[in-house]
């Protein structure tokens, strides 16, 4: 059975801005605070560079195969089913650890304002939003775009806040030096997930080789202008340090210029922009392991689809119960940190896929092509890859350890896997 297409640029659009908003900005700002200082912007600057060279990789991959295993269907194509299999698993645990990051970023903002412990909110949060999804893929994506226009209007009012206090701080303080702008950007590039998530959703979208590339393009250009009006606002209303301290960052920012009521505002407003990057994680998550499952790389019963809602239900509950899993962690810079591994490993081969199929397969249409190259090689993903390989030597030892042992994992069950459905 298949899936419901019943997307259109609109959605799509509105969906990935959703995602990648609510990620990093509202969540971890306070963490890149403590590591760039007031130079924070330009951490986001380098993470948005990085963001685009791989991001336009993805548009053109998207345009060829509009495959809901996105990442596990492009590399297919390139190199194989072994390492497919690796980046499809790497995937589905972005997804997972990417939700139960937010959630937790939801989780702080959610003490801030009623004093409830992080843990239990952050899983009951997991555990109402895989009930929107069983529901349906209609309904989810209002409930995204409904949360998108709340969390990108409180992102307005941030800006709106910092406005009148714009060049009151040196915006190249760094308390680490550039070493910790670097090792902001690495962190701060979660704050750019989202747009790769946005290729899962090519089997319920309509004229998905021409909308879905639009989309992406369309949703990094709005947040990467949004971050950076955001990234110097904050530390032109409130120190670093204050940041680099709170749990509910944008908060002491509204606090501090407008009050006591508008920290309760901005919270309430946190709430929804990090519910909806969670659910919109928990949909991509379930989306790549369904579409693994339809092509015989992981077991059967996660391709199944609830015949009246059509919707993967076995995908959603199993991705639903690992993302709680995460939530126990407790450290939100830590799991972003391990996301972040998976996702500049994952950016490398996919980039080095694109590469490659410029060569073998040259006369392929392409309804979306990457700009610039030299002979048939493509430089945006080149840059993709060595600027990919640079952040990872930028994170969190112990966090590339965790992602290191889950591609471990990938890999041994890539033989397994890959060997019985030969």
């Amino acid at each position: 059975m298949e899936l419901k297409r019943e997307l259109g640029l609109f959605e799509v659009t509105l969906s990935g801005v959703g995602i990648i908003l609510g990620a990093g900005i509202y969540a971890l700002i306070g963490k890149a605070a403590a590591q760039a200082g007031n130079s924070v912007w330009l951490s986001f600057a380098i993470a948005a560079l990085i963001a685009v060279f791989t991001g336009l990789s993805y548009a053109e991959l998207s345009s060829i195969f509009p495959r809901a295993s996105a990442e596990y269907e492009y590399t297919n194509r390139a190199f194989g089913r072994k390492l497919a299999f690796v980046v499809g698993w790497l995937i589905i645990f972005s997804g997972v650890i990417g939700a139960s990051t937010v959630a937790l970023g939801f989780g702080g903002y959610f003490l801030a304002l009623t004093g409830l412990p992080v843990l239990p909110s952050a899983v009951v949060l997991i555990l109402l939003l895989s009930l929107v999804l069983l529901w349906g893929i209609k309904i989810s994506a209002w409930f995204a775009i409904v949360f998108t226009l709340i969390e990108t209007a409180g992102l307005l009012i941030v800006i709106y806040i910092g406005l009148p206090h714009f060049g009151s701080v040196d915006y190249f303080e760094m308390p680490h030096g550039f070493n910790g702008v670097f090792e902001a950007a690495a962190l701060i590039f979660f704050a750019y997930m989202g747009f790769e998530e946005m290729v899962k959703l090519s089997e319920e979208t309509r004229e998905p080789e021409r909308n879905i590339p639009l989309a992406l393009i369309l949703a990094l250009a709005i947040t990467i202008v949004l971050y950076m009006l955001v990234a110097v606002s904050v530390v032109s209303v409130v120190s670093w340090e204050t940041l680099a301290a709170s749990d509910a960052p944008f908060s002491e920012v509204a606090a501090e210029a407008l009050g006591a009521d508008a920290f309760v505002v901005i919270s309430a407003i946190a709430l929804f922009a990090t519910a909806n990057t969670v659910l919109l994680m928990l949909l991509a998550g379930s989306r790549i392991a369904y579409g693994m499952a339809e092509s015989s790389s992981l077991p059967d019963f996660l391709a199944k689809v609830h015949p009246k809602r059509r919707t993967p239900w076995a995908a959603i509950l199993v991705v639903m119960l690992l993302s709680m899993g995460f939530v126990f962690s407790g450290d939100i810079a830590f799991v972003a940190s391990a996301n972040d591994f998976i996702l500049f490993a994952t950016f490398v081969v996919i980039n080095a896929s694109l590469i490659y199929l410029r060569r073998i397969d040259p006369t392929r249409p392409r309804p979306f092509r990457v700009p610039m190259s030299l002979g048939w090689v493509p430089v945006p993903p080149v840059f993709g890859i060595l600027t990919c390989i640079f952040l990872i030597f930028h994170l969190e030892p112990a966090a590339v350890l965790l992602g290191a042992a889950l591609a471990v994992v990938g890999v041994l069950l890539a033989f397994v896997c890959c060997r019985k459905s030969a």
